[in-house]
């Protein structure tokens, strides 16, 4: 994550321009068409955003165009100059990995197209080349994990695997940075084993049965850190086919806070989950409607907030207020 200064809120720091509009913003939002290039299904998280990004245009009247790039950054720059060709209003990019967007983001900026990037930031270099970026602070909901777990284990040796994301997305190295500071300080809390898990149910899985058998059948690991639920989900059933108790005999702390963690959580299996909210875009579509409204430009960053859940949150009461929303 880029240094920026933080809104917490965007609807207050978008207010007062939203206020001083002549005319109603629905309609002004009815009348924009808005290309989303979204990064493709690896994730309930993933699905979830791109379900409420449906819902917070509808809400708005926009039009909204999505193009699933399956994970593939070539098929976002195709998408964007797809989008850039058919004259949208407004292109959101969710960026599958942080490098190599200068040449299409230009191009989108020469056709006075604003970019919006959710979830995911790119290199700084490109700073200039987009209007607003709506994320979390990804180091900061690593930092959260780690400290959780240096709390709960306090002074037990404890050594840690780590399911990281995917490789290049500056949502991976965040998460690793922030929980890497975590537990900074704390040598009895080692990270041990680090590799990714592509941010899926099943590679996190297989990664995880990998790190029991370099493990010696997973006795020596103490907790599993998962840069999202969806590979923690698949690294607990390949503890419980091990003979493990998740949970218990091994900790588990992972970030996104989808329903699936909450069922384990519920049932004992997990431990702690940092919250990923899926409503990037509704901030977004505010950002644009701004924009193209008077001209307001929004600070570069606006930064949504993440909440840490445990078992003493009610996890079924969290798991239903979140079933719904596509995940």
């Amino acid at each position: 994550m880029t240094a920026r200064t933080p809104v917490f809120s965007c609807l207050t720091a978008l207010g007062l321009s939203l206020a001083v509009t002549a005319l109603p913003v629905a309609a002004i939002a009815a009348d924009l068409t808005v290309g989303f290039s979204q990064i493709g299904s690896e994730s309930g998280w993933r699905a979830a955003e791109t379900t409420v990004s449906k819902v917070e245009a509808e809400k708005r009247g926009i039009t909204l165009k999505i193009a699933d790039a399956q994970q593939k950054q070539e098929n976002q720059i195709k998408a964007i100059r797809s989008f850039v060709a058919q004259g949208v209003d407004a292109i959101f990019l969710a960026p599958v990995v942080s490098t190599g967007w200068e040449t299409v983001l230009a191009e989108a900026k020469e056709a006075e197209i604003p970019v919006v990037l959710l979830d995911r930031d790119i290199d700084p270099s490109g700073k200039d080349l987009y209007l607003t970026a709506v994320t979390s602070d990804s180091v900061h909901e690593g930092r959260v994990a780690g400290e959780w777990l240096v709390k709960t284990v306090g002074d037990k040796t404890c050594n840690v695997v780590e399911l990281q994301g995917t490789v290049g997305a500056s949502v991976a190295t965040n998460r690793k940075k922030g929980f890497e500071e975590g537990i900074a300080g704390h040598a009895n809390v080692t990270i041990v084993r680090s590799q990714t898990g592509e941010f899926t149910r099943a590679k996190g899985k297989e990664v995880m049965e990998s790190f029991i058998k370099a493990e010696g059948g997973g006795q020596s690991i103490c907790a599993v850190y998962a840069h999202n639920d969806d590979m923690m989900v698949g690294a607990i059933q390949a503890m419980k086919e091990a003979g493990l108790k998740p949970g218990s005999e091994i900790l588990t702390v992972s970030i996104d806070a989808v329903p699936d963690i909450f069922k384990a959580m519920a049932a004992g299996e997990a431990n702690a989950t940092v919250e990923l909210t899926p409503n990037m875009a509704g901030p977004a579509f505010d950002a644009i409607v701004a924009f193209k409204e008077n001209g307001t430009v929004p600070p570069k960053w606006i930064q949504t907030e993440s909440k840490l859940y445990t078992a003493a949150d009610d996890p079924m009461a969290v798991y239903e207020s979140k079933k719904d929303l596509g995940y």
